[in-house]
């Protein structure tokens, strides 16, 4: 295996190079594999250890191979360590798009899902359950029935289901809206996308919520967009903190999820709703609401506050979704404002993919319409209500949070000692699946925990894995 073909074509260390990138394209050396000691294969080779280690650093500079002092030299893990210079080295493209990769506590979490989804418990995930999606029949439609339905659609979406939105913003939360400034769209990110796309350039600033869920959105990134953070209390955002930003940075447009909010599940208090609007409405930034949440309310004689929509229809882009309610697959969103906004917005998505499906759109507006909706709306706040006391009940006393009157979320802060991000990974090795705070864009000795997966049996398994983590962490 260690023998080089001796040649005088060319000089003896990119031979080397030649022989490893040969056994890595004929799978002798896999992603992994180390390689033997330095004097050891030079003497094998039959060449001068410094032409070894000329061959091996050009390896390395080229990530074929990985060189750490004490531990030798291995072929690169990454997949892409297997691309040779004969070939495309897109590991270069990869690594430059806009996009951002997943962090690897995210994958790490994934790969956990996958290889043992009977040992975790999974307080991460911010999806429905199976066992939580409404169980409605849909309608026994023929393949022309549906077709038949794309006479109802145009590029703002269908137009009954626009419809039945539009009674439901209405009778929920007293939103009068038209149909021409209601816009169907493959889910809330879509919502987003197109915001950010459309109404925005590149170098713009916006303002969102610290903590808040749409740090882990890459589509920000993607536009190009400065985004600086809006520091919140139990009021909700901090307004002086807001006009400060403006002042400083220009915000061109301000994100907030006001109700039952991600990751926190608090709710801005009604006087601050009213402060913050009359703030933004001055300073001519405008507001895009987020409001995937406010049906999910736990007490149903508790009033909630107004939408930022019914407050200032004009300056406000409300976006609602239909995941929370009915599962994530159902991929149904919609955004409601001016109409002007709401024809371009709807044109560039017509630009960027001919629209939406109609089987989608069908299947949600006879959900929304049957009669076992609102039954099924009544069963998940009563269950989601549950499941959380059930949280609750077994929490360490070293544990801080405030109770959520709504939601999928409990936000925990967990004892004063200081927790890095590598942290974290105890909560993984316990099998224990949560949302450290760093992912919402903060550096906090806190974790997100979602409520909505929990099987009430194993409520008290994670008081037990969370209080040996704070007393291994005390003791460290």
């Amino acid at each position: 295996m260690w023998q080089i073909p001796k040649t005088t074509q060319y000089p003896i260390y990119q031979q080397i190079i030649a022989l490893i990138e040969t056994h890595i394209q004929d799978g002798q050396l896999l992603p992994g594999d180390k390689l033997p000691p330095e004097r050891e294969l030079a003497a094998t080779l039959g060449v001068n250890r410094s032409t070894l280690v000329r061959a091996l650093d050009e390896l390395s500079a080229r990530g074929i191979v990985t060189r750490k002092q004490g531990s030798g030299t291995r072929i690169s893990e990454d997949k892409w360590g297997v691309f040779t210079g004969r070939k495309t080295n897109w590991r270069h493209y990869v690594s430059q798009g806009a996009f951002l990769q997943a962090t690897p506590y995210l994958d790490k979490i994934k790969r956990l899902q996958t290889e043992a989804p009977k040992d975790i418990i999974d307080l991460a995930s911010g999806e429905l359950p199976v066992n939580l999606i409404p169980k409605i029949s849909t309608p026994a439609l023929s393949w022309q029935s549906f077709l038949s339905e794309e006479s109802s659609e145009d590029i703002a979406g269908y137009k009954p289901l626009r419809s039945t939105i539009q009674k439901m913003l209405a009778d929920n939360y007293d939103i009068p809206t038209k149909l021409d400034q209601l816009f169907i769209t493959s889910g809330a990110q879509q919502a987003l996308f197109l915001i950010t796309q459309c109404l925005l350039k590149s170098g713009d600033a916006i303002a969102i919520e610290a903590p808040s869920y749409f740090y882990a959105l890459s589509l920000f990134q993607s536009a190009g967009l400065r985004i600086y953070a809006l520091p919140m209390d139990d009021g909700g955002v901090k307004l002086a903190e807001l006009e400060q930003l403006y002042r400083k940075h220009r915000i061109k447009m301000v994100f907030v999820n006001p109700t039952f909010q991600n990751p926190t599940s608090l709710t801005m208090k009604t006087k601050r709703r009213h402060d913050f609007v009359a703030l933004c409405s001055k300073m001519q930034v405008p507001i895009v609401e987020d409001d995937p949440y406010s049906l999910l309310h736990f007490d149903e004689k508790q009033e909630q506050p107004e939408s930022l929509k019914k407050i200032d229809p004009d300056n406000v882009l409300y976006i609602g979704s239909l995941s929370k309610l009915m599962g994530s697959t159902t991929r149904i969103g919609w955004l409601v404002g001016p109409a002007a906004v709401v024809k371009r917005l709807a044109e560039a998505r017509q630009e960027m993919d001919f629209g939406l499906s109609i089987f989608p759109q069908v299947l949600a507006n006879h959900v929304l319409n049957n009669i076992a909706f609102d039954s099924h709306i009544a069963n998940l706040r009563e269950t989601l209500a549950k499941r959380k006391d059930a949280l609750i009940a077994t929490l360490p006393k070293e544990v801080t949070y405030t109770v959520p009157t709504g939601g999928f979320h409990l936000w925990c802060r967990l004892p004063n000692e200081k927790w890095e991000m590598r942290d974290f990974d105890i909560f993984l090795q316990h099998k224990l699946l949560v949302m450290p705070a760093f992912l919402f864009g903060v550096h906090e000795s806190a974790i997100r925990l979602t409520f909505a997966r929990l099987n009430e049996q194993d409520a008290p398994k994670v008081g037990k894995i969370l209080q040996d983590i704070i007393t291994k962490k005390g003791r460290s």
